[in-house]
């Protein structure tokens, strides 16, 4: 897209080196005009020379269409058929056959001085939602062509429970079940029994509160790997792999292997060691090298145990860790090479990127890394043995959630991409764009734009690659969990990309095939039976919103821009839509204490992150406002009295103000309502600043209450019963 409108209302066109810069990363030749032209030509021929598209996306509600671009001699159109085969992912073949009076012909094109035609062939027997391959050829009385395509044939819309279904098109459902849960960053968990990070074990256990209080959530951070090294390594949000989960939420004493290796008990039971733990857990902020330190030596010790009393002996425990493997396939095969490569080879932090290992080690099919991976078959597989880990804790949280009645569960989050340097790029280098990361233009929180570091996708590679990457990440993330956050749902239909070197204000945007990619996500949540939630804030149009309903992905709704634009008034929650969750704030925003007392945007001055003075003072003018404008709302709904005080600048956020604004969210028609455990917590400072990486305490800030007393405390039993006298 050549331009866009910020938040602002401003339009910005991109420039021609932005443009010449974005080509090159699509590996479009742009150097001289002749070049642009060859690969304008080169892009409008594609289709037609290689016959069939490799993939295609039919949605159920339609039948299954076959469009192809053949060769054909005038006059001969009425003698061309097709027959091929349909197979679907357990193997069962469907045979067809097609004539020529049941094949329709929607465009005619001159190829190299040969005539072709765009047909459309329609299989008449219904098919399942899933993923098939396709084996077809085509002929004429001069022409044979045989193809291969995938299809994927994808529901309309996502799973939604019963509870949240509609009945029918116009049921605005009034007497549909809500649910609450609670949104936490699991990381920040402080208690006794962690090393110093929340970990499953504590996931498990506020999960079993919350359900006690009548939740039907608990709402985490991405798990995804990250390299646990900060700065920048500490980002569950700028991961290595979202494919791959992160050792550090590991309960370490819920190990089986930990408990009976003497080796890892002789360590943790050192004077030394807990000291160590002592004082991580002690600790006001977080120490993700030491802490993942300390697991990645226990665990060792714990492999060594399971590989010498159970791998060698073929013990049922060991048939189960196989099984694991088997189940993870090529994928995990390849991801336990990369850390292999990674934690064995190149130890040091400027290596953990795999740019930067020897030439001969950045594809995983030289010579070199398949030597590699037949000398070191104990090392990958030890690999494979800590995701097994992460994956029966992770599995066990989710099990006990549904055991305990949660409507929902788990509600995972998705990060918008991968570090340049991870495992996803080593592996999908075909299709990730060199030298662009992608970002966000300026907005009302972010003033100077956002670089997110890590690099886009192309989308005509993802095309070509049949939505391989796609499906697997998003089939992985669906895994443990009854819920899905998309960050960024914008990114599904256009990213914003940023050329290296520049800043993000001289970013373009870049479309992607949107109703492909719903699709697909539609698929593998049906399949999964896993609610989609949308994040769709930011400068995003209102066509995108009516698409993301239409696909019923419930859609993301803040507390602090849910307003009545132009007039910035609140809106009342019965103008909130019922197809959305809805929440005050995110760990990207200032949490509700901090934003009563303009925390961020003072912290926002000490960084420098204002580009202009008159932005910072707009921004305070416009806070003050907004909390008086936030104290009429909540007084309109009858949850404060007349007479409450508005001069903001007098009144403070306490506890009950703070449950008060839950209860008004509480009140609207949303089927979720997230509730933040900073809020009620009342913690001031949110837990990322954007823009920056070590000038902040990113990533790094417990909660400052124990988990043996947070969820038991009386904000939280209050919360409880607001929320359960409001869930329909």
């Amino acid at each position: 897209m050549p331009e866009y409108y910020d938040i602002f209302g401003n339009r910005h066109t991109a420039s021609p080196s932005t443009r010449v810069a974005v080509l090159n990363a699509m590996g479009k030749k742009t150097a001289t005009p002749e070049d642009l032209s060859r690969e304008i030509n080169r892009t409008a021929l594609r289709k037609w020379k290689r016959n069939i598209d490799p993939v295609m996306v039919i949605f159920s509600s339609r039948p299954v269409a076959i469009i192809m671009y053949v060769p054909v001699r005038d006059g001969d159109e009425k003698n061309i058929h097709l027959k091929g085969f349909l197979c679907d992912e357990i193997g069962t073949v469907d045979e067809f056959a097609i004539p020529s009076d049941n094949i329709e012909i929607l465009e005619r094109s001159n190829v190299e001085d040969v005539t072709h035609i765009k047909i459309r062939a329609t299989i008449s027997a219904a098919k399942e939602i899933g993923y098939y391959e396709l084996d077809a050829l085509y002929k004429s009385s001069n022409f044979a062509v045989s193809v291969r395509s995938k299809i994927i044939i994808a529901p309309e819309t996502c799973y939604l429970p019963e509870s949240m279904a509609y009945a029918s098109e116009k049921d605005s459902f009034p007497d549909k079940q809500k649910t609450w849960g609670l949104s936490l960053n699991l990381y920040a968990l402080a208690s006794g029994n962690n090393w110093g990070i929340g970990d499953f074990g504590d996931l498990r256990k506020t999960g079993e509160l919350v359900a006690e209080l009548h939740g039907g959530f608990i709402g985490i951070n991405p798990l995804h790997m990250i390299p646990n090294r900060p700065p920048a390594g500490i980002s569950p949000y700028s991961p290595l792999s979202r494919l791959f989960k992160n050792l550090i939420y590991l309960d370490m004493e819920s190990i089986p292997d930990v408990a009976e290796s003497i080796e890892a008990q002789l360590i943790i039971q050192s004077d030394d060691f807990r000291n160590n733990l002592k004082i991580l857990r002690s600790a006001a902020l977080i120490d993700y090298k030491k802490i993942a330190g300390l697991k990645t030596m226990i665990l060792r010790h714990a492999f060594e145990y399971f590989y010498v009393h159970h791998y060698l002996k073929k013990t049922a425990r060991a048939d189960d860790f196989m099984q694991f493997v088997e189940s993870g396939g090529r994928l995990l095969d390849d991801f336990a090479l990369f850390c292999a490569l990674q934690q064995d080879m190149f130890t040091d932090y400027k290596a953990m990127s795999w740019r930067n290992w020897p030439e001969e080690y950045r594809k995983r099919e030289t010579a070199q890394v398949r030597e590699f991976r037949e000398a070191n078959l104990e090392a990958i597989l030890y690999q494979k043995y800590v995701q097994w880990q992460i994956d029966l804790q992770h599995g066990g949280v989710c099990n006990r959630l549904s055991e305990l009645g949660m409507p929902v569960g788990l509600y995972h989050d998705l990060a918008i991409g991968s570090s340049d340097s991870g495992f996803d790029t080593w592996i999908a280098q075909d299709i990730m764009a060199e030298g662009m990361d992608v970002g966000a233009p300026p907005d009302d929180f972010n003033p100077s734009g956002q670089n997110w570091g890590f690099p886009p996708a192309i989308p005509e590679k993802m095309f070509e690659t049949g939505f391989e990457f796609l499906i697997q990440t998003i089939r992985k993330n669906m895994q443990h969990g009854g819920a899905l956050r998309i960050d960024h749902a914008l990114g599904m239909f256009r990213l914003f990309w940023i050329p290296a070197g520049m800043k993000p204000e001289h970013g373009a945007y870049v479309n992607y095939p949107a109703e492909n990619i719903l699709g697909i996500i539609a698929l593998e949540s049906r399949r999964n039976r896993v609610i989609v939630v949308a994040e769709d804030l930011g400068t995003i149009s209102p066509d995108v919103r009516e698409t993301l309903s239409r696909f019923r992905m419930l859609g993301y709704k803040l507390l602090y821009f849910e307003r009545n634009y132009p007039d910035p008034s609140f809106m009342s929650p019965a103008a909130y839509s019922d197809m959305a969750l809805c929440a005050v704030t995110t760990h990207d925003l200032p949490t509700l204490y901090g934003y009563w007392e303009g925390r961020d945007i003072r912290a926002k001055t000490t960084l420098g992150l204002f580009p202009s003075e008159y932005l910072r003072q707009r921004q305070i003018a416009d806070r003050q406002r907004d909390k008086i404008l936030l104290l009429q709302a909540l007084k309109s709904e009858g949850l404060l009295p007349e007479s409450f005080p508005e001069e903001a600048e007098n009144q403070a956020m306490i506890t009950t103000l703070c449950l008060t604004i839950y209860e008004f969210l509480a009140r609207s028609r949303c089927r979720m309502l997230a509730v933040y455990l900073d809020d009620v917590l009342g913690v001031k400072d949110q837990q990322n600043m954007p823009g920056t990486i070590d000038t902040y305490p990113n990533w790094i800030q417990k909660t400052p209450v124990a988990l043996e007393t947070v969820i038991l405390s009386r904000p939280f039993k209050t919360l409880s019963k607001l929320l359960s006298n409001n869930q329909r």
